[in-house]
C-alpha cells in the first residue's frame, strides 16, 4: 500500500509519453498501447492495494503515504487564539472509500481505453495520440482527487478533471457545437470551484487545518448546528463546488452539452469520473456535512429535483446519447438524495454500481453510432437487433440493470435509496418512485426505437456485413464522429462493432448484473458487505496506518450523527415484510415502465405520437428541456455579452476618451508652446541677433585702421561727454 501514489501516476506517465512524443512520432497502435497499458498497470496496483486494505481489520483500514511536503510547517493562530502550525504535504490516503473509488476509476478507465483504441482508430495519428493523452491526463487527476489525503490534493485533481472535460469536450474543436460545449463545461465548473475554494478557505480558517482525518475530529467535537452556522456555511460552499462538477440543479446544463466530445469521453466522464467527483466529496467529508443538518436538507432537495427533472426531459429526447446524459443527472439526483438523507454508503454504493452499467450503456450507444455511420437520432434506426446481437443484449442488460430490475446491480443500490426515503420522507419517496418509473420509460423506449421494429435509417447499395478489421486502416473521411462515414472509408450497412469494442462491453455486462451482490440487504439473506465495508470512511474511529508502519487513533471515536447508514439503516425502522413489500412494488414500477415503453414505441407505436399531440405544450416544454439553455442564453450569456458591449462603450467613451481626450489636448498644448517658441522665443532671439548684426556692420566701418582717426573719435567722445556734463550739471 506504500506504492499507491503509483495509482495515478501512471497514467500521468503515458499522458506526458503520449502527450510530448506520440503525436509527433507515434504510429496509433503505439499510442494505444501506451495509454492501455499506462492504465492497466494503474488497474493491477489498484487491485493489489485493496486486497491488502480488505485483510486489514476495519478499525485499521486507513493507511496515509506522505511522498514529500508541499507547504513548510509554519506558525498558524487559530480561532481559539492558541497557536498552531499548518503544513500540507503531498499525502495519499487509502481507505475503503478510496479504495471503491480507484477500482471504479482504474477499472471501468481500463476498458474505456481498450474500447477507444478501435473506436477512435480512424482518426489521424496526432489526433489519435491527443486523445489518449487527454484520457489518461483525465485519469491522471481522477485519480489524484480520490486518493488526495487533504483538501488542496484533492483541489489540483479537482482542478485538473475540469480542465480534461474542457480539452476532451471539445476535441472536435474545429466544429463550433463541440467548442461552445467544452466552454460551457469550463465556465459552469467555474462557477462551482467559486463556491468550493471559498469553502475549504473557511475550513481552514475553522479548523486550522485541511487535512480529512483532522477537519474530521474537530467537527465531531462541534455540536450539530440547529441553526445556521459557520459548519453549515461550509458544507454550503463545498456542495456549490458539488453542484457543478456532479451537474446538478442550477449548474447541470453543461453535461448534456458534453454529448459532443467522442462517446467513449461521454462514457468516461459520465460514469467512472467527473461527475462522481462531488458525490465523492460529501461522502468524503460525511462528518462535517452531518453537522450541518440543515444543508443536508438542501442537498436532499436539490438531488430529488435534479432527479425528477432529468428524468422527465429524458422522456422525449432523441439523440440516443442525449437520453444517456439526462439519465446520469437523473442518477446523480438519486445519489445526491442518498446523501443527504445520511445514508451515506447507499449513494456510495450506487456511485458503484451506476459506473458499470452507466459506462456500459454510454459505449453500447457508441457501437450503435458507429454501426449507424455517425448517426445519432433514435428514430432514423431501428430494428438494428438483428445487425448488432451483442450490442443489443449487453445494452439490455445496462437498461434493465438501471432500471432496477432483479437481480441485477442497479435493483439492490436503487432500492436502498428508495427505502431511505421512504423511512425518512414519503413524499419524498412518491417522487423517488416516480422518476424511476420515468427511468424505466425512457431506457426502454431508447430499446425499443434503437432495436425494434422497421429499420428507418438510411438506405445502403450493399448488403450488410460482418465487420471487417481491416476497414479501420483506412483514413477518417471525416473528423466529426456524427457525420456519415465514421468508422469506415465506405458505408454498407449496419454491423457489429470490432472485438477490442464488444469485448469491453461484455465485461461492463458482467459487472452490471454482479455488482449490485455486495449489497444485498440482510432481508434477502445478504449481510450488505459493502455498507459495512464502507461505514469506517464516515466516521472518526478509525486507526490511521502511516507509511513508516506507525498507528494513530483519531481521538474521541466519534461516530456519524445521522446514524450508522452502512448496514442498511432503514431495515431497522420498518418490518421485513414492508421492507419485501417496498422492493417488490419498486420492481414493479420498473416493469410498469418498460410494458408502457414496449407498447407504445413497438407495438402501438401510433400511440405515443397521439399522446404527444395530445399534451403537445408539456411535450413541447419537454422537448425544449424546460427553456432552461433559453433561460440561460436571455440572462447569463445575453447579460455577459450586454455587460461587455456596455463595459466596451465604456472603455470607448470614457476611458479611451479620457486618454484620447489627454492626447488631444497635450498636442494641442505643444502646438502652442511650438507655436509660442518659434514666434515669440525664436523671434526675440533672431530679433537681438539681427540687431546685433546690423550694428556690427555699423560699427565695422568706423574700425578704418587709422591712429588718427581713433584720435579724433577719442577727443569726440571726450568733447561729448564734457558737453552732457556742463548741461546736466
Amino acid at each position: 500500500m506504500d506504492l499507491i501514489w503509483l495509482i495515478p501516476v501512471l497514467p500521468g506517465i503515458g499522458a506526458a509519453v503520449n502527450g510530448l512524443l506520440g503525436i509527433r512520432y507515434f504510429s496509433r497502435s503505439v499510442a494505444a498501447a501506451v495509454a492501455c497499458l499506462s492504465m492497466g498497470g494503474a488497474l493491477v496496483l489498484a487491485l493489489i492495494a485493496f486486497w491488502q486494505l480488505v485483510g486489514l481489520h476495519p478499525s485499521v483500514r486507513m493507511h496515509e503515504v506522505i511522498l514529500a511536503p508541499w507547504f513548510p510547517s509554519l506558525p498558524l493562530q487559530l480561532t481559539d487564539g492558541s497557536i498552531g502550525t499548518f503544513e500540507v504535504p503531498w499525502g495519499f490516503r487509502l481507505d475503503p472509500l478510496s479504495g471503491i473509488m480507484i477500482l471504479v476509476v482504474t477499472g471501468i478507465g481500463f476498458l474505456i481505453h481498450v474500447y477507444a483504441s478501435a473506436y477512435m482508430h480512424d482518426e489521424p495519428p496526432s489526433g489519435y495520440a491527443r486523445f489518449f493523452c487527454y484520457l489518461n491526463l483525465f485519469c491522471f487527476f481522477m485519480l489524484l482527487l480520490v486518493l488526495g489525503s487533504n483538501f488542496l490534493v484533492m483541489f489540483v485533481g479537482w482542478e485538473g478533471v475540469g480542465l480534461c472535460s474542457y480539452l476532451l469536450i471539445g476535441y472536435y474543436y474545429e466544429r463550433k457545437s463541440a467548442s461552445d460545449a467544452g466552454k460551457k463545461a469550463f465556465i459552469m465548473n467555474r462557477i462551482g470551484d467559486w463556491g468550493f475554494i471559498l469553502g475549504i478557505f473557511l475550513a481552514f480558517v475553522t479548523f486550522g487545518s485541511l487535512d480529512f482525518n483532522v477537519i474530521a475530529e474537530r467537527a465531531a467535537a462541534l455540536p450539530v448546528e440547529v441553526q445556521f452556522g459557520t459548519v453549515s456555511l461550509i458544507c454550503l460552499l463545498l456542495f456549490i463546488g458539488a453542484t457543478a462538477k456532479s451537474a446538478q440543479i442550477p449548474l447541470y446544463v453543461w453535461l448534456p452539452d458534453a454529448m459532443e466530445g467522442p462517446t467513449p469521453v461521454s462514457a468516461l466522464i459520465h460514469a467512472a469520473t467527473m461527475v462522481t467527483a462531488g458525490v465523492y466529496m460529501v461522502g468524503r467529508n460525511a462528518v462535517l456535512f452531518s453537522h450541518a443538518p440543515i444543508i443536508m436538507e438542501v442537498i436532499v432537495v436539490v438531488g430529488i429535483l435534479t432527479a425528477l427533472v432529468a428524468a422527465s426531459i429524458g422522456l422525449v429526447q432523441n439523440d440516443i446519447k442525449r437520453v444517456l446524459a439526462y439519465s446520469t443527472v437523473s442518477q446523480l439526483g438519486f445519489m445526491f438524495t442518498a446523501m443527504g438523507l445520511g445514508a451515506f454508503a447507499v449513494g456510495i454504493f450506487h456511485l458503484m454500481t451506476h459506473a458499470f452499467f452507466k459506462a456500459l450503456l454510454f459505449l453500447c450507444s457508441g457501437s450503435v453510432i458507429h454501426a449507424m455511420a455517425g448517426e445519432q437520432d433514435m428514430n432514423k434506426m431501428g430494428g438494428l437487433k438483428k445487425y448488432l446481437p451483442i450490442t443489443y443484449l449487453t445494452m439490455l442488460i445496462g437498461s434493465l440493470a438501471i432500471a432496477g430490475i432483479p437481480p441485477l446491480a442497479g435493483f439492490f443500490s436503487k432500492d436502498e435509496i428508495l427505502l431511505e426515503a421512504f423511512i425518512n420522507n414519503k413524499a419524498l419517496w412518491v417522487v423517488a418512485v416516480l422518476t424511476a418509473l420515468m427511468t424505466a420509460f425512457y431506457m426502454f423506449r431508447l430499446i425499443s426505437l434503437t432495436f425494434y421494429g422497421a429499420y428507418r435509417g438510411p438506405a445502403w447499395t450493399k448488403p450488410a456485413y460482418e465487420y471487417d478489421p481491416s476497414a479501420d486502416q483506412k483514413s477518417h473521411m471525416d473528423t466529426d464522429e456524427n457525420s456519415v462515414g465514421h468508422g469506415h472509408g465506405k458505408w454498407n450497412g449496419p454491423h457489429e462493432s470490432p472485438r477490442a469494442m464488444t469485448v469491453p462491453l461484455m465485461a461492463l455486462a458482467v459487472g452490471a448484473v454482479v455488482a449490485g451482490l455486495v449489497g444485498v440487504p440482510a432481508v434477502l439473506g445478504g449481510n450488505n458487505a459493502i455498507g459495512s465495508f464502507l461505514e469506517p470512511s464516515f466516521s472518526t474511529s478509525t486507526v490511521v496506518e502511516h507509511s513508516g508502519g506507525e498507528f494513530d487513533e483519531l481521538a474521541g471515536g466519534h461516530e456519524v450523527a445521522a446514524g450508522d447508514h452502512g448496514d442498511n439503516s432503514g431495515a431497522h425502522h420498518i418490518s421485513p415484510a414492508a421492507e419485501i413489500g417496498l422492493m417488490l412494488f419498486s420492481v414493479g414500477i420498473g416493469v410498469l415502465g418498460i410494458f408502457f415503453a414496449y407498447r407504445w414505441y413497438v407495438k402501438q407505436p401510433q400511440v405515443s405520437a397521439q399522446l404527444a399531440q395530445r399534451f403537445k405544450k408539456i411535450h413541447r416544454v419537454l422537448t425544449n428541456k424546460y427553456y432552461v439553455d433559453e433561460a440561460y442564453n436571455l440572462t447569463v450569456i445575453r447579460g455577459t455579452m450586454a455587460s461587455a458591449r456596455n463595459l466596451w462603450a465604456v472603455d470607448r467613451t470614457v476611458v479611451d476618451g479620457a486618454v484620447n481626450g489627454t492626447g488631444a489636448i497635450t498636442k494641442l498644448t505643444s502646438w502652442v508652446s511650438a507655436l509660442t517658441d518659434k514666434t515669440i522665443v525664436d523671434g526675440a532671439v533672431n530679433t537681438v541677433g539681427r540687431i546685433i548684426e546690423e550694428s556690427s556692420h555699423i560699427f565695422r566701418r568706423v574700425q578704418t585702421g587709422l591712429i588718427q582717426n581713433y584720435a579724433l573719435l577719442m577727443l569726440f567722445g571726450v568733447f561729448t561727454f564734457v558737453t552732457v556734463y556742463l548741461f546736466v550739471r
